[in-house]
């Protein structure tokens, strides 16, 4: 978060008197509009022997703002757990809420963890509803929305949007959502099963698991199945169970739309492979994966550099380091851009090499001879345009080639 933010936020913070009634919601107000003011994604309340540490993420990367007195942690943390609707005299165990301000459509998410020091909670911040509705305000390359817009009108097959947390996998699958929805003009039948449900999509059913009652993902896409659906959402394909049940649904005449933990498009393959997944249900069932990631744009006070230590070893033929300034809060950078990569299962090699079991750098070296550009090209690319810098590149691609 840009620094002159935090200096602001604290001199806002100091300003107030503990001692006063209205300090909590007062003070979580002020934190709340700080989070929404510099775009962040999440806000960290986490307490210590000292103090209630504030850390924001903005990014994708979490910079500390501000602190608080120990002393009132407490009534700062319930003060949060009203908003969110929770139990105030529950601090033992996890609660999970939402909090909504309908006055600028933000919608915030509020979790709370019992640790040594008392209550740790962590606000997770939607974009608002006017922003990445559409695939064609997400940034996706020429290469990948074409055939991604071209797939959503298939009647059956699995569509997964793969990445690590954190690289907008949720963003992507609902602007999906809303393409079938805006070109179907209510003639398909559109239903999810989320865990929780994040955004409101006109046109589709949506369900959110709960768990008490024995409704978690797998159980009720079994259920959605029931419902006459035509195309179907699964909040997230987190193990076998739910994997194959959203298969099971692709090869039976629906289109499945999911997201899942994975760092490649080639590596979606390996771990579902993994799970158990048989490799003609692979083959048959998914239709393309795309595999994403968010970096950082560096800021326009970005100088080039001449060092070759500076290109961190990427294949490159220059390399732009961020400064900081005052515009970028002297981080260097603002804002993200999406890299992606776009895997399609209708070539022959491809579809081979899947029945065949093969590995994912296997995998992977087919993709790319089959014209598949992938993350680590358009990584470098990036760097060359000048977009972002070689070590925003290794902070989200590592240091694996």
């Amino acid at each position: 978060m840009p620094h002159l933010l935090g200096d602001t936020l604290e001199f806002k913070l100091q300003g107030l008197d503990p001692d006063l009634p209205d300090y909590a919601p007062r003070c979580v107000e002020a934190v709340l509009a700080a989070a929404r003011e510099a775009g962040a994604t999440d806000v960290h309340l986490q307490p210590t022997g000292a103090a209630l540490e504030l850390k924001f993420r903005v990014d994708g990367v979490l910079l500390p703002p501000a602190a608080l007195p120990a002393g009132v942690a407490g009534n700062v943390i319930a003060r949060l757990k009203v908003l969110a609707g929770l139990l105030t005299y529950h601090t033992d165990r996890p609660q999970e809420g939402r909090i909504r301000l309908t006055q600028d459509e933000v919608e915030m998410r509020v979790c709370t963890y019992p640790t040594l020091h008392g209550e740790r909670a962590v606000v997770r911040l939607f974009a608002g509803a006017g922003r990445y509705r559409h695939l064609d305000d997400l940034g996706l390359p020429d290469d990948a929305i074409g055939p991604l817009q071209k797939l959503l009108g298939e009647t059956s097959g699995a569509i997964l949007v793969s990445g690590p947390a954190g690289s907008g996998k949720t963003t992507t699958v609902y602007a999906c959502l809303r393409e079938i929805a805006r070109r179907a003009a209510g003639a398909r039948s559109l239903v999810s099963i989320e865990d929780p449900v994040e955004v409101a999509v006109d046109g589709v059913a949506q369900s959110q698991v709960h768990q008490p009652s024995g409704l978690d993902l797998a159980a009720g896409l079994r259920f959605l199945m029931r419902q006459d659906p035509e195309v179907i959402m699964v909040g997230e394909i987190r193990d076998r169970t739910t994997a194959e049940e959203a298969l099971r649904a692709s090869l039976t005449g629906h289109l499945v739309l999911s997201t899942f933990h994975a760092g490649s498009a080639a590596e979606t393959i390996g771990r579902l492979s993994d799970m158990g997944i048989e490799p003609y249900v692979l083959r048959s069932g998914v239709l393309a994966i795309l595999n994403q990631r968010l970096l950082r744009r560096l800021c326009t006070c970005a100088e080039p550099s001449e060092r070759p230590e500076d290109r961190l070893g990427l294949d490159v033929r220059r390399a732009m380091v961020p400064r900081g300034c005052a515009e970028c809060g002297q981080t260097g950078y603002r804002g993200r851009f999406l890299l992606a990569e776009m895997l399609a299962l209708s070539r022959s090699e491809l579809a081979r090499a899947v029945l065949n079991r093969c590995d994912t750098p296997t995998i992977e070296r087919l993709a790319a001879e089959a014209g598949m550009s992938g993350r680590w090209s358009r990584a470098c690319q990036a760097v060359d345009r000048g977009l972002t810098s070689p070590a925003e590149v290794r902070r989200v691609l590592g240091f694996s080639t």
